[in-house]
């Protein structure tokens, strides 16, 4: 069965006033980023999911693909409402790539991608962000940036690159 876009207002969870938190069972939870676009947004959702399901399974790695999707979503680390320092503002970007990267196995993401999932509306200031964490991540081997299907260096890359899961991942 196909699941609505958006909840409506008799299935969706109570709000706090202020927005930021959702209340379950009389518990207050962090509310995703509103700034995510619904498409990014239902991607993460969709990783979020499935690394739910693999900590049920027991598959490794699978409560970190948690904390990297929740990270994502702005539902853990910095407060999206607040101004990140640029640990944490780098945090989210490096949980947006790899959440992005393992939704789309065998395939690649955009860096404009991440930065939308992470920038709202001024998602073009944080595209020299998004180049300086994926290059260490690019370091660690945890993602692989290609130009017209070769590997690259982003940190001296002109023009559009992509980036896809690396072996580390």
């Amino acid at each position: 069965m196909e699941q609505p876009d958006e909840p409506d207002a008799a299935t969706a969870p109570e709000r706090t006033p202020d927005g930021h938190h959702i209340v379950v069972n009389g518990r207050r939870w962090r509310a995703t980023d509103p700034a995510i676009p619904e498409k990014l947004r239902q991607e993460l959702v969709d990783e979020l999911m499935a690394a739910r399901r693999a900590v049920k399974a027991a598959e490794p790695e699978a409560r970190r693909r948690v904390h990297d999707a929740k990270t994502a979503l702005g539902e853990r680390g910095a407060p999206w409402w607040e101004q990140p320092t640029p640990e944490e503002s780098a945090e989210r970007i490096a949980a947006a790539i790899r959440t992005l990267t393992r939704k789309r196995e065998g395939s690649s993401i955009c860096p404009s991608d991440v930065a939308r999932a992470v920038g709202g509306e001024a998602w073009r200031n944080r595209m020299d962000d998004v180049r300086r964490v994926t290059a260490a991540l690019a370091d660690r081997d945890e993602v692989v940036v290609t130009q017209k299907g070769e590997p690259v260096d982003i940190a001296s890359a002109r023009g559009p690159v992509r980036i896809r899961r690396g072996p580390a991942l």
